[in-house]
């Protein structure tokens, strides 16, 4: 592939469009909430635990209720989920995953209609997905509708 002046320029503009996206309110809101979970010393304890937990709990979905730990690693999980979940700075975290995610998935559909109305673009967001010309199906593993 040749290197024209028109790559060049659709080069300089995405970079200005990363700029743009790293300098946003989302971006961040998401650093901030990122810092403050992983700067808790208490709280990267809690989600290795749960990590080491998780691995736990997939060995037990192998094998369903007649593994001999079930009832004890399957409330284990459900209880170290729900402290995390309550803890103020993860869900803070999420919040601002989600914030961020939505702002990508609406640059996407901006950029996939610039291009042409054909254009399908998966987002995660229903929302988003009724402007997208795939309505949630294709790139979510759904039924869809579209004529590709």
């Amino acid at each position: 592939m040749m290197m024209t002046s028109d790559w060049v320029i659709i080069l300089d503009e995405a970079d200005a469009l990363c700029e743009m996206i790293l300098s946003s309110e989302p971006a961040k809101m998401l650093q901030q909430a990122y810092e403050a979970v992983y700067s808790d010393v208490q709280l990267i304890e809690a989600i290795h635990t749960f990590n080491r937990m998780k691995e736990q709990y997939e060995d037990v979905q192998r094998f369903g209720k007649y593994h001999p730990d079930y009832h004890t690693i399957m409330k284990s999980i459900r209880q170290q989920k729900r402290a995390l979940d309550l803890n103020e700075k993860v869900s803070a975290l999420k919040i601002a995953e989600n914030d961020f995610q939505d702002l990508l998935d609406e640059i996407s559909l901006l950029i996939g209609k610039t291009v042409s109305e054909a254009v399908k673009v998966p987002v995660s967001n229903p929302f988003f997905a009724s402007g997208s010309s795939c309505a949630g199906g294709c790139g979510s593993g759904g039924s869809c509708s579209c004529s590709a």
